[in-house]
């Protein structure tokens, strides 16, 4: 056991280096921040002071060990356009990313897995083609149309919600509904894919010729077999609580990370977008890490495996 954890925290440790260092050199080779945030209007000298008191002017590679460097003393830079800690203005954006990612993941558990075991234990019925088309439509459709749609209805036709912004909780209801709706058609289109996986294994057929009640089969053969792998869903949707509504946010006008992130990008404030990657890569890895414990434990074979990877 203890070999395996290793191994899952060595290549977690290893990814996230990888995620910052991929980031680090994409966002220098992207666009001069000084051109950006002062204008090409700007003097030479300007731009030229404004590059070496950000040390931009430094070879990649001093940027790269520096910007590590600080890391380690656990400093993550400050924006250009304001001075302040790029950390600061992360945190002060997540509880708004909160308020709409984590009701939308409740509403994502709460509709796709009990739809996707429904339409496994009903296969090929007339409620099983429902729930899968309307899975596969709410899969398919871009975040940014179904959001724009919405907005179309229930803002500009009907008058029912507001369009964008944070001035009450019905602000927040067109944003969390289109949150909701791909996820949950991705795992109801995934929990019934592994409960038929599940139903149809020898163990189930001898269970259920053995006169086990068909709901005692259900419940204690089928769906926690078949949680196994929907664990790895929902972990990747934990893991994408903090920037899993950039392009949401951005339609809706919401004040969030994923918000921040499109403006820091725009502007080539290299430290936030650097921070807010960083904070993300930590939160993907450390879901995933959770669910490979969890796997070591829910089966030991995999566990196995992994001490042999």
């Amino acid at each position: 056991m203890g070999r395996y954890l290793a191994i899952r925290i060595g290549r977690a440790a290893l990814t996230i280096v990888l995620v910052v260092t991929f980031a680090f050199v994409v966002l220098r080779l992207s666009g001069d921040p000084a051109l950006m945030i002062l204008g090409p209007e700007a003097p030479p000298e300007v731009l030229a002071a404004f590059r070496k008191a950000w040390g931009l002017d430094d070879p990649i590679w001093f940027q790269y060990l520096d910007y590590f460097g600080a890391i380690a003393k656990g400093e993550l830079g400050r924006s250009m356009r304001d001075g302040r800690p790029a950390i600061e203005l992360v945190l002060e954006r997540i509880p708004a990313t909160l308020a709409l990612t984590l009701p939308a993941f409740f509403f994502k558990v709460a509709l796709g897995i009990p739809a996707g075991i429904y339409a496994a234990l009903h296969r090929g019925s007339g409620i099983d083609r429902a729930v899968m088309m309307t899975a596969v439509a709410g899969f398919t459709v871009p975040s940014f149309v179904l959001a724009l749609l919405l907005v179309l209805v229930f803002a500009v036709q009907l008058g029912w919600l507001p369009s964008g912004g944070q001035d009450s909780w019905r602000h927040a209801i067109l944003p969390i509904v289109t949150l909701s709706l791909g996820g949950a058609a991705v795992l109801a289109r995934f929990t019934r894919s592994a409960m038929l996986e599940v139903l149809g294994q020898p163990y189930i057929r001898t269970a259920s010729a053995k006169g086990v009640p068909w709901r005692k089969v259900v419940t204690s053969h089928a769906l926690p077999n078949a949680a196994i792998p929907t664990v790895t869903i929902l972990g990747f949707m934990v893991g994408t609580l903090i920037a899993g509504a950039v392009v949401v946010e951005s339609v809706f006008a919401w004040p969030g990370v994923g918000r921040l992130l499109v403006v820091a990008v725009a502007n080539r404030d290299l430290a936030v977008v650097q921070c807010i990657l960083l904070l993300v890569a930590m939160t993907m890895v450390t879901s995933n890490l959770i669910v490979d414990f969890l796997y070591g434990f829910l089966d030991p074979r995999l566990r196995a495996k992994g001490a042999h990877a």
